[in-house]
């Protein structure tokens, strides 16, 4: 759709993987790939016009200052799109019950389910580093398909976009 984009992980086993990836399709073979972290690129004293951080927030050390380096990172009234897993019994079934040890998509001890935030919490962590939710959605992935829909139930995974306050 002719955006620039960057992706970045703190892992080079995972960039090395998206490259690959990104590399089969002609449309997504220019994007710039980054082994680093948001706070190194606040560092940097980067700027996008949108941050898009996909089941991310559940896997850092303090939620709180990922979200900060998000909002620094963001332009001025750009967006902000955050996804996670909500901290809900009903994830723990599904999540980390169903999905790694049941089904076995993802590595054992790949979540915890206590570092899961509500969707209520992350739109007051992302209030507090100046970021206002507009939008929050659920979504859901169906195996039989391979395709993932949005829906209103946000018990289990969610996506919240806001844009960076004034």
């Amino acid at each position: 759709m002719g955006a620039t984009v960057t992706g970045i992980d703190a892992v080079e086993k995972n960039i090395k993987i998206a490259r690959l990836h990104a590399n089969l399709d002609p449309t997504t073979s220019t994007i710039e790939y980054c082994c680093t972290t948001a706070e190194k690129l606040v560092e940097e004293q980067r700027k996008f016009d949108t941050l898009i951080a996909l089941e991310v927030i559940e896997h850092v050390a303090d939620a709180a200052e990922f979200c900060k380096s998000l909002s620094a990172l963001t332009a001025h009234e750009g967006a902000t799109v955050v996804s996670t897993i909500n901290r809900s019994m009903r994830s723990y079934a599904t999540a980390i019950v169903a999905a790694e040890y049941l089904l076995q998509w993802l590595p054992k001890g790949t979540h915890q389910w206590s570092s899961f935030l509500t969707p209520e919490e992350l739109t007051k962590i992302l209030k507090c580093a100046g970021v206002d939710v507009k939008e929050m959605a659920g979504f859901v992935y169906n195996p039989l398909t391979g395709r993932w829909s949005l829906l209103d139930d946000i018990s289990v995974n969610f996506i919240a976009y806001g844009t960076k306050e004034k």
